[in-house]
């Protein structure tokens, strides 16, 4: 074997198994479902902040014309939110939370 082979190899072995951690399956499935929650909570937080936006259009004056365009998305939204929360088992979440309107 080539000197630079072995220093290579020598160096892997310091980090061990190429510098990845040594964690166990059931670990490994824990974090990336706290990852993927964690997403899911963002996701959330991102539906619920075009919901306030949309009860905001709602209230202004200037868009009387188009108000029942801005309802229709509300409605969407707000059955978009729900579903999502029943589809991801959120609810322990959106329970600790207060309303944004």
């Amino acid at each position: 074997m080539r000197e630079g082979g072995t220093e290579h190899r020598r160096h892997r072995d310091h980090r061990g198994e190429g510098g990845r951690h040594k964690e166990l399956p059931e670990q490994r499935f824990h974090s990336a479902q706290t990852f993927r929650r964690g997403r899911a909570l963002a996701f959330l937080e991102k539906l619920n902040v075009k919901r306030s936006t949309l009860l905001r259009q709602l209230a202004q004056p200037e868009l009387e014309s188009i108000r029942p365009v801005i309802s229709g998305e509300l409605k969407a939204v707000d059955a978009i939110i729900q579903e999502f929360i029943h589809t991801f088992e959120l609810r322990e979440a959106v329970e600790g939370e207060t309303p944004n309107d």
